[in-house]
């Protein structure tokens, strides 16, 4: 490690006085969970990304799994997801019941488009699978194509799940299918998707903001949404919404017709995968900041193109696609190691040594010997050569200007 200079990790939270002050206002209240903390919470989640409605849950995995289940999706079903992602996109489908069908990706961005799609929609049809849904993941801040993949959703009469983990803040640009010149927020949801839309967070410390461990659920369609948040909490309806009845009325109301206050009635086994007010007030702290968190990370990444650009073509950042702005999550370079005549894991270890952490990301979920085993060794060449080249490179607000030469001098010593 580089004398008297901190070790440097691949990403970290960044908590404020504040963020401490909104835990502890919590703390000497009244709730500790499901309180008003979470409400709020909610509602300034659903105002930023331009959502009918949010709900508030205990991670990212949490999340998926209800949108899995509120959309109805089980056995004898399939879900469309990219291999490059954490393992929770797709186990959270199997969770429910369904199949897997892997899509490759774009070497260079770690994206799955609309190609990518299709040819993973043929693969499950032939297998016999009734295919369901999409789960596009927006990986490292960038989204997905997601003009072409609603408008293939609609086509198939498909649901989408928008994986936005590493995208909160992120926005799609206006185009042809954008009209009015303004950008939209990644998880608004996509009304005219009839099969549904949902958007899910992670909240995890390394994301933008971060609840300690917490996600969300967000979108358009208020009965889908209604159901998202009884399934969050073990399926149970205390108050129904607008077109909904209680099951037993006789022993739901009162003599006026209102609800006993005791009363809760369950139509479906759901989860508790609620979120904490503690969690919450550190969120809702930090969802405030997000602006500037995402400011410094685009001036990070910034940094990075401009330090690193001698170091090409052994080291290259990440492929920008032009139909979003990103709200970067990961710096996740692209490095010819064969080139540079090491390994990753020399280089790694090289990095470490010199104060500079990294991680990979990801190992392409179809190469777990889980999915080996239940559907063999699938082609996905693109998703192989985004991971044989990834590396990715501290990013975290709380890093100075001069950590990013410090980085790109750490670099240029071990691949040279």
């Amino acid at each position: 490690m580089t004398a008297g200079l901190p070790f440097l990790p691949y990403g970290r939270q960044s908590v404020e006085e504040e963020d401490i002050a909104a835990v502890a206002a919590v703390l000497r209240g009244d709730w500790l969970t499901q309180g008003p903390a979470v409400a709020a919470f909610e509602r300034a989640l659903a105002g930023r990304v331009g959502a009918a409605d949010a709900v508030a849950c205990a991670n990212g995995t949490a999340a998926l799994r209800l949108a899995y289940a509120a959309l109805g999706i089980g056995p004898g079903d399939a879900v469309v997801v990219p291999a490059n992602t954490f393992l929770a996109t797709a186990s959270a489908a199997r969770h429910a019941g369904a199949e897997v069908a892997f899509a490759d990706v774009d070497p260079d961005s770690g994206l799955m488009g609309v190609a990518e799609a299709e040819a993973a929609i043929a693969r499950a049809t032939k297998a016999g699978w009734r295919v369901r849904a999409l789960a596009p993941v927006h990986y490292a801040g960038q989204t997905a194509p997601m003009a072409g993949l609603a408008a293939l959703a609609r086509a198939e009469g498909l649901a989408l799940v928008e994986d936005a983990c590493h995208a909160i803040g992120t926005a799609d640009l206006p185009g042809d299918d954008l009209p009015g010149g303004r950008e939209i927020p990644v998880g608004g949801g996509r009304p005219d998707v009839e099969a549904g839309s949902l958007t899910v967070f992670s909240f995890h410390p390394v994301k933008t903001i971060a609840a300690g461990e917490g996600g969300a659920v967000t979108g358009g369609d208020p009965a889908l949404m209604a159901r998202v948040r009884r399934l969050c909490n073990h399926g149970m309806m205390r108050d129904p919404e607008k077109g909904e009845a209680f099951a037993d009325p006789d022993a739901a109301l009162d003599a006026e017709g209102n609800a006993n206050p005791w009363y809760y009635e369950m139509a479906e086994p759901g989860f508790n995968h609620r979120l904490s007010d503690i969690h919450a007030a550190l969120v809702s702290s930090q969802l405030g900041r997000l602006d500037r968190y995402i400011g410094r990370r685009a001036r990070l990444m910034a940094l990075y193109a401009e330090r690193l650009a001698p170091l090409a073509p052994l080291v290259r950042l990440p492929a920008t696609v032009p139909w979003c702005r990103p709200a970067w999550h990961l710096c996740a370079a692209r490095i010819d190691f064969d080139a540079a005549g090491r390994t990753r894991s020399a280089v790694m270890s090289a990095l470490r040594a010199l104060g500079v952490g990294t991680q990979v990301h990801y190992i392409p979920v179809h190469r777990q010997p889980y999915w080996r085993r239940r559907y063999g060794d699938l082609a996905l060449p693109g998703a192989m050569d985004h991971y044989a080249h990834t590396l990715s490179l501290p990013l975290f607000p709380a890093m100075a200007d001069g950590d990013v030469d410090r980085v790109a001098a750490a670099l240029e010593r071990v691949l040279s």
